[in-house]
């Protein structure tokens, strides 16, 4: 049987690094993704086994914390582990470290779902191939991951930041809005001077519901007391609905600053 752990190797190059010289989240969280689809396809799980027989994964929370962002040029490798499994779950977690000298840059947890393509509902994880998933799960006292587990977010305002349309580059191969093109776009609400002077911590990402490319997404945010405080905030989509006044959740997000 394979190793419960896949290691994804990847060099941070100067197209994918910001103005600081490193490297965007959205690109770190793209090789996350790439390690979690290495791992799964690798044990008989990728997409392209699932869609064969109508699943597919989907993005439910994403939380990363870092030490430091990997620089221009640096070596990365990424672990990635299951630690639980269940009827309609699984956790997923992540080690990024520097491939040359090994210093942690930081961890991630994930929660993933699978769903039926057609019906766009839930499968039963434990069903499926006969639970073989179970067989590679790496319990939190075997491999810690040690990072808080998701928080609670919660938005109040019903005041909009930001409204940005979809496009055909915001769209997945599952035909919904990319989970990293959120994060650009989160990401984007914040001005230079924050860049300059805090570094992101802990992001967290939640997705209440899917969005399609041609849906326009508004942001609301709820900003930190200071520019080291943490944001919270909910994209929302407009639905025309007398029960969403202010769009359906798509996501819900949180960003905690650490002054540089």
């Amino acid at each position: 049987m394979l190793s419960k752990i896949e290691t994804y190797r990847f060099s941070v190059e100067p197209f994918h690094v910001d103005f600081t010289g490193h490297l965007f989240l959205g690109v770190l969280g793209n090789h996350m993704l790439n390690a979690a689809g290495r791992h799964s396809h690798n044990r008989g799980w990728g997409i392209d086994h699932l869609n064969a027989v109508k699943y597919t994964w989907v993005l439910s929370r994403l939380s990363i914390e870092l030490n430091e962002m990997p620089a221009q040029y640096e070596h990365v490798e990424i672990e990635t582990w299951v630690e639980s499994v269940m009827k309609l779950f699984t956790e997923r977690n992540f080690l990024i470290r520097n491939a040359d000298d090994g210093r942690i840059y930081g961890y991630a947890r994930s929660i993933w779902a699978m769903i039926d393509t057609t019906t766009r509902h839930p499968a039963d994880l434990l069903e499926l191939k006969n639970g073989d998933i179970l067989n590679y799960i790496l319990t939190a006292e075997e491999k810690p991951c040690p990072i808080a587990k998701h928080g609670r977010i919660r938005v109040k305002t019903d005041k909009a930041t930001r409204m940005v349309q979809t496009f055909y580059s915001d769209v997945d191969i599952n035909g919904h809005i990319n989970s990293v093109k959120y994060i650009e776009h989160i990401l984007d609400l914040f001005p230079r001077e924050q860049y300059e002077t805090h570094r992101i911590h802990r992001f967290e990402i939640a997705y209440k519901a899917e969005s399609y490319m041609g849906d326009e997404l508004t942001f609301f945010v709820e900003p930190g007391e200071s520019a080291s405080s943490a944001t919270e905030l909910e994209i929302r989509k407009h639905v025309g609905s007398e029960d969403h006044p202010l769009g359906e959740t798509v996501v819900q997000a949180k960003v905690e600053w650490e002054v540089l």
